[in-house]
């Protein structure tokens, strides 16, 4: 058995990792749109649900959730809090009870209007082009990352 006395290769730091760079920009997404949400009374996940809603009226659960990214057993204790909170209405199919379709009620709506100021673009730092470059990649990478994993099951 041959053995040598050279060091192993350096390892690589946490910060040059890929996935730690989206996850900790993630976390500062999330402070940084913390104080804006707090006066609308919102998680950051309730927020992106409802951005949802307004784009597509009478959504199923199941196709919010594949929207968001997010399983029902995640998306369900978000959508009845959202309900309770008077934002939207959950209600089954009637041509077709399995699914549970939701939309946005009144002031689920009005939401929106106070919600439209809420921009991050400025504290990000980038230009405009810039901003849509790093969204596009970003969508790209995570396109490829689900596509890579379906392909491994």
């Amino acid at each position: 058995m041959k053995t040598t006395n050279q060091a192993p290769a350096a390892a690589v730091p946490l910060s040059d990792y890929l996935c730690f760079a989206v996850y900790s920009a993630n976390l500062a997404f999330g402070k940084a749109y913390n104080p804006i949400l707090e006066k609308l009374g919102l998680t950051y996940t309730q927020y992106i649900t409802i951005i949802a809603l307004w784009e597509e009226v009478h959504q199923t659960v199941s196709g919010l959730g594949e929207k968001l990214f997010l399983e029902s057993n995640t998306l369900t204790p978000i959508l009845k809090k959202l309900e309770a909170m008077g934002y939207l209405e959950r209600q089954r199919d009637p041509e077709d009870e399995r699914q549970v379709r939701v939309r946005l009620t009144k002031s689920g709506r009005r939401l929106r209007e106070r919600a439209l100021t809420m921009d991050l673009t400025g504290e990000t730092g980038l230009s405009p082009d810039e901003f849509a470059k790093v969204q596009k990649a970003i969508v790209t990478l995570r396109n490829n990352l689900i596509n890579a994993v379906r392909a491994g099951e």
